[in-house]
């Protein structure tokens, strides 16, 4: 069908975010196969997310401070053009990100299997992130209203 693995992601975040509790693996797989999804991609996204949940409370070997600058590497700039860096940088530079969630997006974007990676994904990916994350619901609320807002404004 051709659904990539943010493609199975959006469709979890929208279907499953509502659940008081977390789904059992086995059965949320089944249901996403029988939505349609191909096995692989399933397989894929469940990781994906198995890995963003395990690296939440988990610093990073330097854990980044919150007043430092982000040199993207030359792997994270072909696969992020200047766009997706801006947005991730704007969205520190507003307060809705700090620089550990910072590089948790990174990492969670550069994951993705998507050929081409747009702001749309990193968009969906920073929503995850903050709804995985006990205490950021307010930021989640403002990643939200720039998601869903009919009126975009583009980033300078």
């Amino acid at each position: 069908m051709g659904e990539t693995v943010l493609d199975v992601l959006m469709y979890m975040f929208e279907n499953f975010s509502a659940e008081e509790q977390e789904p059992d693996h086995a059965i949320l797989r089944e249901e996403l196969l029988t939505a349609g999804f191909a096995e692989m991609q399933v397989d894929r996204a469940l990781d994906w997310l198995e890995q963003l949940t395990e690296g939440n409370g988990r610093p990073f070997a330097n854990q980044p401070l919150n007043r430092s600058s982000r040199l993207f590497s030359r792997f994270e700039m072909t696969r992020l053009d200047t766009e997706c860096r801006g947005y991730i940088i704007y969205l520190e530079q507003v307060g809705i990100l700090s620089a550990m969630q910072r590089e948790l997006i990174i990492d969670r974007v550069m994951a993705l299997d998507s050929a081409e990676i747009d702001v749309e994904h990193v968009k969906w990916v920073v929503l995850m992130v903050l709804f995985s994350q006990p205490g950021e619901e307010a930021a989640f609320a403002r990643m939200e209203d720039l998601v869903f807002d009919e009126h975009e404004g583009t980033v300078h």
